[in-house]
């Protein structure tokens, strides 16, 4: 009896893993984003959930080639900047809460792309050390407000190594060494430009559409 009850266990449990592994990741929707057809992005200062005050900018800083490269015109981030501390607004979760019609009025963009920084700067474990950045971004149509596209990326410094040659003693040094170079050079920044690649480019998964000054431009 107890023989059949573990055999009738274990082949549930391989039909739940065969399931779990066939699972198919879930097509975005990109019906609107080809109804719209963006042509122009205005790219708006990130919100900022880590405690490294340098993520916003940094990220900012490094969204437009992407885009650019997947074929849209992207408005100067440091122009678009600059005008809204002009009038006042600085804080990106100020600059969020303006109303999509109101930026089309002020930039005379299609498309404004919302970005939040989750995750920016060094974890640190017992026998590891790694930048890490974390983000999430919304394109939304600045005349209906619609959702167009969304995603996540993510890309950490600790990428490829492998920290078991030298043992635990050496997995530690490695670590400690690690931390030290993070924090001693401005590593967030290359990783965010690295995250900044995987979340905007037309190559990933679900990715963003080609835009118009790309020779791919409605193949997609």
């Amino acid at each position: 009896m107890l023989e059949k009850i573990l055999k009738s266990f274990v082949c549930l449990s391989v039909v739940i893993l065969a399931a779990g592994c066939a699972a198919p990741v879930k097509q975005l929707d990109y019906t609107a984003f080809k109804q719209s057809r963006p042509k122009t992005i205005l790219i708006l200062p990130p919100l900022n959930e880590s405690p490294d005050v340098k993520a916003t900018y940094s990220m900012l800083s490094q969204m437009s080639y992407p885009l650019a490269e997947a074929g849209y015109y992207v408005l100067p981030v440091a122009l678009v900047d600059e005008t809204l501390k002009q009038n006042g607004m600085i804080a990106a979760a100020d600059i969020h809460a303006i109303a999509p019609l109101k930026l089309q009025e002020i930039f005379g963009a299609d498309a404004a792309l919302y970005v939040t920084v989750s995750k920016y700067g060094s974890v640190y474990t017992v026998i590891n050390s790694a930048v890490v950045v974390t983000a999430n971004a919304k394109l939304i149509d600045l005349k209906s407000g619609a959702l167009l596209w969304s995603g996540t990326a993510s890309a950490s410094s600790a990428e490829g190594s492998n920290n078991g040659g030298g043992g635990l003693i050496g997995a530690l040094v490695a670590a400690a060494v690690n931390q030290i170079v993070n924090n001693v050079s401005d590593r967030g920044h290359t990783i965010a430009g690295l995250t900044s690649q995987r979340l905007l480019s037309t190559r990933q998964p679900n990715g963003i559409l080609y835009g118009p000054h790309s020779p791919k431009y409605g193949t997609d």
